[in-house]
């Protein structure tokens, strides 16, 4: 008999960090109420959701890093926005954003989703972060509540 095992988003106990950063504030602060609401509707209680904010989007492995070492939290939701400009920067910040927060996930074993905004102008942030696009930020909330309901089905399958 084969054993299926998959992602689901029935995970009212839960316990999430949401790491936004404040680089682009009038956009990441949508993308962070957006994942908050996601988890309250996927019954993550208030009180089991931490909300941290970093500097910047390179600052996001350390802080993710930081939070799953300490054992308490189920998941992260890892947000931010790097909009592309006239110098290389953008390629640095948001390579290292993305491997870093890689790097966190399969070295700690928790979940950690990558809702960090990579775009070339305001315009495509503003359109990921609730218009056109959905909001990127409550996607990745959804996937960080299935992932860890993913990791503890496979873990309890053994």
């Amino acid at each position: 008999m084969v054993v299926k095992i998959e992602a689901t988003a029935k995970n009212a106990d839960l316990k999430v960090a949401v790491i936004d950063t404040g680089w682009n504030e009038f956009i990441v602060e949508k993308l962070t109420s957006g994942a908050i609401a996601t988890l309250r509707r996927h019954g993550v209680p208030g009180d089991a959701i931490t909300h941290i904010t970093v500097p910047g989007a390179f600052e996001l492995p350390l802080a993710a890093k930081t939070a799953a070492e300490t054992g308490r939290y189920d998941a992260i939701v890892a947000l931010g926005c790097v909009i592309r400009g006239a110098t290389p920067h953008f390629d640095y910040v948001a390579g290292e954003a993305a491997k870093g927060i890689s790097h966190v996930m399969q070295s700690t074993g928790v979940p950690v989703a990558f809702g960090v905004l990579t775009t070339d102008t305001i315009e495509q942030s503003i359109e990921r972060a609730g218009t056109k696009a959905g909001n990127k930020g409550a996607e990745a909330a959804a996937v960080a509540v299935e992932m860890a309901g993913l990791v503890a089905a496979i873990k309890g399958a053994s």
